[in-house]
């Protein structure tokens, strides 16, 4: 379960940033609600996930990080059967893309992580390890079978 929160956490990320873009500079990031995102269409979800990555290229550090502190905030506080559908909703997403858009999803994600700047990616990974300390050892253990594969 928390690697499927994990990958809805990223793919809202990412579409969260295409949100932002819609919004002024001025204005702070905007994170959308879980249940809105979920019933966009991929195609939609993918125009708003560039949107909003454009617009946090161009963002503080700070801005950023607000964005995503944002997003985990709303996420916690869904209450888990609400988090149950949307990981399911998620789910059906991925499962419904080709082999070849999967793929192609995460070579662009391998790619958008080399691009980053050092600093970046070292935070990057300071945050997948503290996420990874918060699941259980049988969590963990379910998803190093799964990365396995």
């Amino acid at each position: 379960m928390k690697n499927l929160l994990s990958l809805l956490l990223r793919t809202m990320l990412l579409g969260l940033a295409a949100v932002w873009a819609a919004h002024a500079h001025a204005q702070p990031v905007a994170v959308p609600d879980a249940k809105e995102w979920a019933s966009m269409s991929p195609d939609q979800q993918a125009q708003r996930r560039v949107e909003i990555r454009r617009q946090l290229q161009s963002a503080s550090p700070q801005e950023r990080e607000a964005f995503r502190r944002g997003m985990r905030e709303r996420l916690q506080q869904m209450s888990p059967d609400e988090r149950q559908a949307l990981i399911a909703k998620t789910r059906e997403g991925w499962n419904a893309m080709s082999p070849q858009d999967r793929e192609k999803f995460k070579e662009e994600r391998q790619e958008k992580i080399q691009a980053m700047p050092p600093e970046q990616r070292k935070d990057l990974l300071r945050q997948r390890r503290a996420m990874l300390e918060k699941l259980s050892p049988e969590e963990r253990a379910a998803l190093r079978e799964k990365l396995s594969r």
